[in-house]
């Protein structure tokens, strides 16, 4: 083993749940058709068992994401090796929880980004607190290497926001139902019992300074264990009557998007209005930071940033967020907000640069600001931000996503559209953030780079929105043709489609030029400003040794 005994605990614990995973990945495959364990030894019976189910291949996906976990625990040098595997860890934990009991039903569109955001809360905000206590347990009562103050601080805001998911996971599976009345139900008051019991234990503990782990690692491992046991119960809103929006959708839409109903109806979008409200909060919580150490920070940042986030609430909450998934028109308008709008102003708000200033750098110790300076300098992050590369992802991921089946595959789970819109923002974010970004890149390019890298830009998104609006073809035909919506007109959808892609895509990329042009212009004034006070103070030569050098060319003419 390369690490020591702390973070070997990660390479066993990433091992197990390896083996495990590829256990449950061969019993899910008869368990998901309903057949006996038995069938597996048929001669080719494997095969269609696996693709009939959604469980054995998310299953897939967990042992993947386990497999790279245990793979940069094991052979990792440093803790940037860890953030793959993390990253991996993070979606091998989603993949059996967002097709599993919140995959379908009446507001399963609610339900799934409440069960998504719970599990990635438990794991990352309860899951030090479990480290903790293993860590203690083997070391015979001492202290690991975290630190618990911080670990209980953690471990509250999770246990708080996973007994928020909870409430609202509860509402979506009951649907309506006594929770007395059925076995889900109880065991639902009993895990919210539990959370609320750690929530009061983490509040004790942190009043007397008392850092033992032991009984709020027991309750969430007792709330885990009932987790998985009412994964074998169906939950009322199984036996709900549901029709095929619902079931696509997880809502009706019995109106057509005109634009009265779009801008008088919405449906809250929980994961992105989390993120929003996350993403303003800490921001301004980090400005008030700055200002009470009376360090001034932009106005102008402070607005654009939280207008990015409005746009993306504006997107996914509103009126056209509820019909971006039945309406292949109206998701074009909210795709081109999500990948151009809203990433124009976010970029601007200089986040990264505002969190290496508010968070102080200390030799003796690392902290956020060690961390963050280490992930800009890491190679993997270099290469990944190249500019030639997020011009790849940025524009390919059009042509990929829409001229293959995979846009009509996504668009038929909640949870892989949710996963679009999140690629649509973050590889806008990226592009944008080359061109107009406050924060520097590991990369920077110089002004007239930034300008070249728009316009190379402006032809792919004309060339898309000219094809999809004038493809022979229908887009997702038959998601839509699922739907069977009396007023849908695909056809007129696409050109509207067509249409916004093509202004969407153009628009936009003039602002970004405006504001570049803008900010090249203050940045040439600002070296003018400051070449005159070295001037000024005698401190440029520049001017000196011109004349010096056209003083000696002037004396060689004379001595020819």
């Amino acid at each position: 083993m390369r690490f020591g005994p702390d973070l070997r605990l990660l390479t066993w614990a990433s091992g197990a749940w390896t083996v495990l995973a590829a256990a449950n990945l061969i019993v899910a495959a008869p368990e998901s058709n309903g057949v006996e364990l038995g069938r597996l030894l048929e001669p080719g019976a494997f095969g269609p068992l696996y693709t009939f189910g959604y469980m054995p291949r998310a299953w897939t996906v967990t042992l993947f994401g386990a497999l790279v976990l245990w793979l940069c625990s094991y052979w990792g040098t440093r803790w940037t090796t860890l953030l793959p595997g993390l990253w991996a860890g993070i979606i091998g934990a989603l993949a059996p929880v967002v097709v599993g009991q919140i995959l379908v039903g009446p507001n399963h569109d609610i339900g799934g980004d409440a069960g998504a955001l719970q599990t990635i809360a438990a794991g990352v905000l309860l899951g030090p607190v479990l480290v903790t206590a293993a860590v203690r347990l083997i070391r015979s009562g001492e202290r690991g290497p975290l630190d618990e103050g911080l670990v209980l601080r953690v471990g509250l805001v999770g246990a708080v926001a996973v007994l928020a998911a909870e409430l609202v996971v509860t509402w979506f599976k009951l649907a309506g139902s006594d929770p007395w009345a059925s076995v889900t139900g109880v065991l639902t008051l009993v895990r919210l019992a539990l959370l609320a019991a750690l929530v009061v234990s983490l509040v004790v503990m942190r009043r007397r300074g008392s850092h033992r782990m032991a009984v709020p690692a027991l309750l969430i491992t007792v709330w885990v264990a009932i987790g998985a046991a009412m994964t074998r119960i169906p939950p009322p809103q199984y036996f709900v009557p549901t029709s095929i929006p619902e079931v696509f959708m997880g809502f009706e839409v019995p109106d057509a998007p005109t634009f009265a109903t779009l801008m008088s109806t919405g449906r809250l979008n929980l994961l992105f209005a989390v993120l929003a409200v996350v993403g303003i909060a800490s921001y301004l919580a980090m400005v008030i930071v700055l200002r009470r150490r009376g360090t001034r920070w932009p106005i102008s940042r402070v607005l654009l940033w939280c207008g990015g986030w409005l746009v993306v609430l504006a997107a996914t909450s509103s009126g056209f967020g509820k019909y971006s998934a039945p309406d292949f028109g109206v998701h074009m308008v909210v795709h081109m907000s999500l990948s151009m709008l809203a990433p124009i102003l976010l970029v601007q708000g200089g986040v990264i640069t505002l969190i290496l200033r508010t968070a102080r750098a200390d030799r003796r110790r690392a902290g956020v600001h060690s961390w963050v300076t280490q992930i800009l300098h890491w190679r993997l992050l270099r290469t990944l931000y190249h500019p030639a590369v997020v011009f790849v992802i940025f524009i390919g991921s059009y042509y990929g996503l829409y001229f293959t089946p995979l846009f009509g595959t996504m668009m038929r789970f909640h949870w892989a559209h949710q996963l679009m819109n999140l690629h649509f923002l973050a590889t806008g974010y990226a592009y944008y953030s080359l061109i107009i970004g406050v924060d520097r890149p590991p990369r920077p390019l110089p002004h007239i780079g930034k300008l070249g890298y728009t316009f190379a830009a402006m032809p792919f998104h004309a060339f898309f929105g000219v094809a999809i609006y004038s493809s022979p073809t229908l887009f997702a035909q038959t998601y839509y043709d699922y739907l069977a919506l009396p007023w849908a007109n695909l056809w007129e959808s696409q050109k509207m489609a067509g249409a916004v892609a093509w202004a969407g895509g153009e628009i936009p990329l003039i602002i970004a030029i405006v504001a570049l042009c803008i900010q090249w212009a203050r940045q040439d004034d600002k070296e003018a400003r400051r070449r005159d006070r070295h001037l000024d103070r005698g401190l440029d030569t520049e001017f000196d040794a011109y004349n010096d050098m056209l003083k000696k060319l002037s004396d060689r003419e004379r001595t020819r």
